[in-house]
């Protein structure tokens, strides 16, 4: 063997030893996530997404759902999930008792739900989901006429059938949870840890100004007045009355 032959064929042994980790470390990768916020103003949407960067046939016994923590600022309706649910768009359970859709954010409390998250027909290792999500009224601000409400890490649970592959991603901690939201069975839940493909996101809430107050309040106060008044006078002008006399 000629000394070129050997010295390319050192030189391939070399980039093969310095890449096999690399090669071996994406073959593994944890799961990944990625957040994305749909529509403006104060009902939004939040749609996830999971890639767990496998392509095991365990995953076709595999159920995925993600656990979201939504700060005071915003919250879900519990009756449009029950309503979403029966058309089998979007699957969740809220974890508290109740939620009251009416108490400004500084009344509120935090929220926790568990998304059931369906397969992605695009990728064969995808989840995702669709939460709609809506911002509650904040005190007025003293300048910025908007709010930044922070969407906390989420956590990924996964109940498979089958091992799953990527043992090193799985975090010690199982989770009793319900198997779904029409099943009231409870399954063990693995936590898995992942990778956010983009950073925390930011949902930017308009709110009044404090030195406008005196102005709502006085134009609130004249309109409701006028229009008042208007209804009375047509009322009193087109209106037909008559006085039934009790026999009793």
């Amino acid at each position: 063997m000629s000394k070129q032959k050997k010295n390319v064929l050192l030189q391939m042994g070399i980039i093969f030893f310095l890449c096999m980790p690399e090669c071996m470390h994406a073959q593994n990768t944890c799961p990944e996530i990625r957040q994305q916020l749909l529509k403006d103003g104060f009902h939004r949407e939040l749609l996830i997404k999971v890639n767990l960067g496998t392509s095991d046939e365990a995953i076709g016994s595999c159920m995925v759902a993600i656990k979201v923590h939504l700060p005071k600022g915003l919250y879900v309706d519990p009756y449009e999930l029950m309503s979403l649910q029966k058309h089998n768009l979007t699957e969740a359970l809220v974890i508290v008792d109740n939620v009251d859709l009416e108490v400004p954010e500084y009344l509120a409390t935090e929220l926790s739900l568990l998304i059931y998250m369906k397969p992605d027909p695009e990728c064969i290792s995808c989840f995702k989901a669709l939460l709609p999500l809506h911002c509650r009224y904040h005190r007025p601000a003293e300048s910025d006429g908007n709010i930044s409400a922070v969407l906390k890490t989420p956590e990924i649970l996964i109940h498979c059938q089958k091992s799953f592959n990527p043992v090193e991603c799985l975090k010690e901690t199982n989770i009793e949870a319900p198997c779904s939201s029409k099943n009231i069975h409870l399954c063990h839940w693995n936590s898995i840890r992942f990778k956010m493909v983009n950073e925390k996101l930011k949902v930017q809430i308009p709110v009044g100004l404090k030195h406008h107050l005196t102005m709502v309040c006085t134009v609130t106060l004249v309109s409701t007045i006028l229009c008042s008044s208007l209804i009375l006078s047509a009322l009193c002008k087109h209106g037909h009355f008559s006085f039934v006399q009790s026999t009793l």
